[in-house]
Parts: structure tokens; sequence; C-alpha cells
């Protein structure tokens, strides 16, 4: 028997998403995002809060990174997340992670997040209810060890984290449960 649990962001999984963008004099501003997803071939959207560092850097430059945080930089992806460029100047650089200036797009990417997807500023959305940005995918970069024998990104090797907004954990991919776009055919 199901249980009335009231109004809860009860959507699972969640991406843990680091978004970085360069400011107007090239300093590099990270933040976590939770609240986005891919939303066309070729496109992400991310839910970011007016008056975010990030969303400020993203109209400027017009352009940002998102890559995936993974198991091993959980600690900075959840610092990335509470702290704020508006108050801690240093943000970055406190971290001591490394960025490198992305040759697809005016964005950096952070070194030592295994998969970085490359992204054109495309829009803003602001309808009253949701805000946030989209923007159009123009290349991924991954690390050769998170690759299958296919050159395809493998989860499990990936180990990017997940996050629950129920119980504000973070976790990771478990084993395969069926195959996509296979399991289901027996009705049709």
């Amino acid at each position: 028997m199901k249980v009335d649990l009231g109004v809860q962001q009860a959507v699972f999984p969640m991406p843990v998403l680091m978004v970085a963008a360069y400011d107007e004099n090239e300093k590099v501003n990270v933040m976590n995002v939770a609240w986005g997803q891919i939303c066309g071939m070729d496109k992400i959207y991310l839910c970011i809060s007016k008056g975010k560092k990030t969303l400020s850097n993203i109209l400027k430059s017009k352009a940002f990174t998102v890559s995936l945080a993974d198991v091993e930089h959980m600690d900075v992806a959840d610092f990335y997340g509470i702290s704020s460029g508006n108050t801690m100047d240093d943000k970055f650089e406190r971290t001591g992670y490394t960025a490198v200036k992305s040759d697809k797009v005016h964005a950096p990417i952070i070194e030592e997040f295994p998969l970085a997807i490359e992204c054109e500023f495309l829009e803003e959305l602001d309808t009253g209810n949701i805000h946030g940005v989209v923007g159009k995918i123009v290349n991924v970069k991954a690390e050769e060890s998170v690759l299958d024998e296919n050159g395809k990104v493998d989860v499990l090797k990936l180990n990017a984290i997940m996050f629950d907004n129920l119980r504000s954990g973070y976790y990771t991919v478990g084993e395969k449960a069926g195959q996509a776009f296979d399991i289901g055919k027996k009705w049709l």
C-alpha cells in the first residue's frame, strides 16, 4: 500500500554535473548542478537560479562545459555545490584542480573529471516557474580509461555519482538491469 508523503523532489537519479565557465577576466568558475538533463540529440538543459556566478559567466562568455562528477572526485564536486563564486573569490583555485581551455568552445575543461561536454550557449529560459540555460553540445571528451572496447563510454568505468534528493546522498550506478529499446518488445 502506498503512503502519502506530500510534496517532495521524488525523482531519482539526478546527475551530478560540474558546470564550468570563464568570467570576463578568463577566471574559471565551477558549480554543481543536479537539475540538468539532455533535452535533444545535441542539446542540454541546466536549471540554474538567477544570481549564480556561473550563470552570469555563461551569459557573458556564451559557452560552458559540463563534466560528470565521479566517486574519486566526489568531495570536490560537493564543495563546488556548497560554496558560492559570488562570495568566495578563490573557489576553483582552492581545490587545486586543473582547467584547460576547450579547443571547441570558449570554456574551461576540468581535467580531473573523466568526461566533459563542450557546449555553446543557445538560450536562457525564464518562464516564472523555471529558470536555466540550454546549450548546444558541440563535442564530448572522455578519458580513455572510461571507454569500452568499442570506444563508447562505459558507465561502470566512469563511476559517475548521482544525487538522491530524498535523502541528500550520492550514489553510483549498479549492475545493468536490462537492455533499453529491447526488453519491452514483447508487447509490440
